[in-house]
């Protein structure tokens, strides 16, 4: 039978090649053991006199005496024994997993735990449980510390976060003219505060100290910002009225572009006065907009006659450009010209149109022009004696550097030839171009 070695220096050998498999949070993989009482005469015996012995890795160790009953009977309750040695440290195990009660208990029942291994009257693989629970004792001073790291990691959230919220209300006394959403956030924060954790009392006060004095310093600020605005609703209902007054003035104007540009101005400066007291302040604005209202219903009206002779003028420009779109310059150029200087006569007389017709009727009238300017351009055109005389420069040098190829291969030098054909082929594109752009005009 071979038994295993549960030396020190064999389960710190053990130890240490089980944790080369895991990593720094979680650690090596629990090592297995097995259940002592599905085969108790595999880790253990009892002599003749009673004695019961565990197998160690030095050979073997008593652990009790046995004399009620069959030696397989003694076997089974010592490995009865082991078995519940190895459900606490299955037990210690899950309170780790499940981080469930304090890490520090787990650590101190574990250290128990293997302080009581070499001499625990239990039956079973010793070597192996005794591996298992220097696993949990190292998963527990892992979770011990880890624990300590996370209440220093929450601390220093705790602090950082009141901070925070201190750093906002220094911010919101210092530059805040929002004072009702400013104010209810200063007192969100003072509630937030009290449902959070306090930190050491030294830090707890400075922090506290510094809100105070910055929720202080707002209500002050708050206060002068009131009363000063107080007195300027006072100033601004004063200038109110001057500008209601001033609007019920210009009621009856018929200056319609000079007038609605001073409402618009008067707009403006009713916004820059400011809030008069709430009292007065929507019985003034109401006077003023019964003032407005008055006269823009009397330059609608009045635009409302001005559009409706605008439309009767687009009418008769309609009917002047069927006059002016059936003139054909190319039948009769000067006729076409002596009609179009009519037509456009008239078109100023009729007036203006509306505005949103301008641009179509114009353009129309426009299209007639152009058709009529480029009739006569085009005619100029035909008749420039400059075209034709550069038509004819244009063919006398083609005739002379031709003469000049034929000239130099009759003399055998064929390369002032080519030089001169080149010359001549150049110059006759040049002659093809100018001639059919004058055969175009």
């Amino acid at each position: 039978m071979t038994h295993q070695d549960t030396t020190p220096e064999a389960v710190a050998h053990q130890a240490s090649a089980d944790s080369t498999t895991g990593t720094p949070g979680s650690l090596s993989a629990a090592p297995a053991v097995p259940r002592a009482s599905a085969d108790p005469a595999k880790w253990g015996r009892v002599d003749a006199d009673g004695t019961v012995y565990v197998f160690t890795g030095d050979g073997e160790r008593a652990v009790g005496s046995w004399q009620a009953g069959e030696p397989s009977e003694g076997l089974a309750h010592f490995a009865r024994r082991f078995d519940d040695l190895l459900t606490e440290v299955e037990l210690l195990e899950t309170r780790i997993n499940t981080r469930a009660g304090d890490p520090k208990q787990t650590l101190t029942s574990a250290k128990h735990l293997r302080e009581g291994l070499d001499d625990a009257a239990v039956v079973g693989d010793l070597r192996s449980l005794v591996a298992r629970v220097e696993h949990v004792v190292a998963r527990a001073e892992h979770a011990v510390e880890q624990e300590k790291q996370e209440r220093e990691r929450a601390r220093a959230e705790l602090i950082a976060h009141k901070e925070a919220l201190v750093e906002e209300a220094e911010q919101i006394a210092a530059e805040s003219t929002q004072w009702k959403a400013a104010g209810d956030r200063l007192r969100e924060i003072a509630e937030e505060w009290k449902t959070l954790r306090k930190v050491d009392r030294k830090t707890e006060d400075r922090l506290w100290r510094r809100f105070a004095k910055a929720r202080d310093a707002f209500s002050r600020r708050r206060g002068s910002h009131f009363a000063e605005l107080d007195r300027q609703r006072a100033a601004a209902k004063a200038r109110k009225q001057e500008l209601v007054e001033e609007a019920e003035s210009l009621t009856e104007s018929t200056d319609w572009a000079g007038t609605a540009s001073r409402y618009k101005q008067l707009m403006a400066e009713w916004k820059a006065a400011g809030r008069a007291p709430k009292d007065s302040d929507e019985a003034l604005w109401q006077r003023f907009r019964a003032a407005q209202d008055r006269f823009f219903k009397r330059r609608s009206e009045a635009f409302a006659e001005r559009d409706a002779e605008y439309a009767a003028n687009a009418k008769l420009k309609e009917e002047l450009l069927a006059e002016a779109e059936r003139i054909d310059p190319d039948a009769d150029l000067k006729a076409a010209q002596a009609q179009l200087q009519q037509i456009q006569q008239r078109w100023d007389e009729i007036g203006r149109v509306p505005r949103d017709r301008v641009r179509e009727l114009e353009g129309r009238l426009r299209a007639v022009v152009d058709r009529v300017r480029s009739a006569a351009e085009a005619q100029w055109r035909r008749t420039d004696p400059q075209a034709q005389a550069r038509v004819e420069q244009f063919r006398e040098r083609v005739e002379q550097f031709e003469a000049q190829a034929k000239k130099a291969r009759a003399a055998g030098d064929e390369r002032r030839a080519e030089e001169a054909e080149q010359l001549a082929a150049q110059w006759r594109e040049w002659l093809a171009t100018a001639e059919q752009a004058l055969a175009t005009r």
